[in-house]
């Protein structure tokens, strides 16, 4: 039944993909699970601390899910050795748990992707009896995306548990809320020095939302495809002995029962692109578009303030988005937290992320004049944070943590999952929204119980517009002064369009457009850009 709070979701027909299961046991046209509880972790060393307790809990009958867009064998989950991505999931799968996971196979290194490393993930994985699989059931230039772990427990389903969000098993994501970055830690631009912060988040679900989580893994896992049409990749696998073909999963179960005081309703939110012209993906002919569409719809009912933490907000298609909506409602605020750099030092690379930067960050300020403010963060050493996190929360009702970003890549090329959640109680956002500022104002939690104390200036939206522009202005006059006395606290700094000659430009278009923000929608919904 449709409510105040599931308006804001999308129904089965506006998810329009009638080839998936994902929403077959949910009743009419409601496209959710209701009686969840969500809880975000903020930061890679808290969420890898609880995905070890939670892995080495596992027993015998028990399963392990996961998908992985950039994975590392050697990361230490808790820092420690034996905590290792590759031996902790080892271990599980000796002591009788079945261990499944999609690794994407990846570019290779000379184009600065990971292939070496998510291989080895997969060789030592399997080495040891867990079935992880290298995917490359992917468009052209496109990357399985989607960074989600399901642990089902056959004894106890009250303990089943999803993960997701932007968070990969790999290296650089352990740090925390102090920002020295991760110890083994992979090359950014040299802005970020030898350990890069890094800011992310993860959504823990805990309710029926988990049996949605694990359907979105069997659908990749049965799908039919060959793993990889490349024929030579084909060959070197065999030749390496590397499993090929995904082996039946076991029997579904039912979904885990409601949470006990669960009120946090949770739709999934998928990208798959146009493959092969529809022939591919039984489970998404044509592709799926509900990320696109499920931020569509919510913006459409902003009306106060939507808040966004991205590692990219490009482009005119996701700027028209937001202007459309500034433009109707004269009353919305839109704040932005993202990267103070991109992350690769070429001339051209860096070029080509910051137009479409630009591009959206314009429209967006020339909607508005006054309404739109884009941040970075840096840690107290004023060493830049990479903002990886894929976070956004509207009007303090809808929000969502996913492996998506605010671009067309995204929003049609890539395989993306996001969580949105509306919460019964109207507090899930909020809390959400507010945890987020506390940390980039430098407000310490004494307890979570605390939030809204330390947090009272910014419980009204307008309220926190006002405190993210006075910190950044307390930050930006200290540097600007010369950093002459105390720095002042907070960690952000105010961010304006990016200055691109016209030749700079012109050379970089074609990069960003081919490259870094590619179509994968069918023709049809290209030619009246509609998702």
């Amino acid at each position: 039944m449709r409510d105040a709070q599931t308006d804001w979701l999308l129904t089965k027909d506006e998810r329009a993909n009638p080839a998936t299961r994902l929403d077959d046991g949910h009743p009419g046209e409601q496209a959710w699970s209701e009686g969840n509880l969500v809880r975000p972790l903020i930061h890679g060393a808290t969420y890898f601390a609880e995905l070890h307790a939670r892995i080495e809990a596992t027993r015998a009958g028990d399963l392990i899910l996961f998908t992985d867009w950039q994975g590392d064998a050697d990361e230490l989950l808790t820092g420690e050795p034996g905590s290792e991505v590759a031996e902790v999931l080892g271990r599980a799968d000796e002591r009788g748990v079945d261990v499944r996971g999609l690794v994407w196979r990846s570019h290779q290194e000379q184009l600065g992707f990971t292939a070496r490393e998510n291989r080895r993930l997969g060789e030592e994985l399997q080495a040891r009896g867990a079935e992880a699989l290298l995917d490359m059931r992917v468009r052209m230039g496109g990357s399985h995306h989607q960074k989600l772990v399901v642990i089902r427990h056959r004894d106890d389903p009250t303990r089943d548990i999803a993960y997701v969000g932007g968070i990969d098993l790999c290296h650089s994501r352990r740090d925390d809320i102090e920002h020295h970055g991760d110890r083994q830690a992979q090359e950014l631009a040299a802005e970020y020095g030898d350990t890069p912060p890094w800011h992310d988040v993860q959504a823990a679900i805990s309710g029926p939302a988990v049996y949605d989580v694990e359907t979105v893994f069997r659908e990749r896992w049965e799908d039919p495809t060959p793993l990889s049409r490349n024929p030579l990749a084909h060959l070197k696998d065999r030749v390496a002995g590397l499993d090929l073909s995904p082996k039946p999963l076991p029997p579904r179960t039912d979904p885990p029962p409601p949470v006990e005081g669960g009120t946090h309703v949770v739709q999934l939110l998928r990208t798959y692109p146009n493959l092969r012209h529809g022939r591919d993906y039984p489970f998404a002919r044509g592709g799926e578009r509900s990320v696109a569409r499920g931020y569509r719809k919510a913006l459409a009912r902003a009306r106060r303030l939507v808040y966004i933490e991205d590692q990219y907000l490009w482009g005119h298609h996701v700027g028209d988005v937001f202007t459309r909506a500034l433009r109707d409602h004269p009353d919305l605020h839109v704040i932005g937290v993202v990267p103070l750099h991109p992350d690769i030092d070429t001339t051209l690379a860096r070029t080509s992320e910051l137009l479409g930067r630009r591009r959206a960050m314009l429209e967006m300020m020339r909607a508005a004049p006054g309404r739109v403010a884009m941040y970075g963060i840096e840690n107290r050493a004023g060493t830049p944070i990479y903002v990886h996190a894929k976070a956004c929360v509207v009007d303090d009702t809808w929000a969502t943590i996913g492996s998506d970003n605010f671009n067309r890549r995204s929003w049609t090329h890539d395989s993306e999952l996001s969580a949105s959640v509306v919460d019964r109680d109207s507090t899930y956002a909020r809390r959400l929204r507010l945890t987020l500022a506390a940390e980039h104002l430098d407000r310490p939690l004494a307890s979570p119980d605390s939030l809204l104390d330390v947090m009272d200036d910014c419980v009204d939206p307008a309220g926190m517009f006002a405190a993210y522009q006075r910190c950044a202005e307390g930050l930006d006059g200290w540097y600007a002064g010369g950093c002459v006395g105390p720095k002042p606290l907070g960690r952000l700094r105010r961010m304006q369009p990016p200055e691109i000659g016209p030749v700079a430009g012109a050379l970089a278009l074609v990069p960003y457009l081919v490259l870094d923000d590619p179509d994968g929608r069918p023709r049809a919904l290209r030619r009246t850009d509609s998702f």
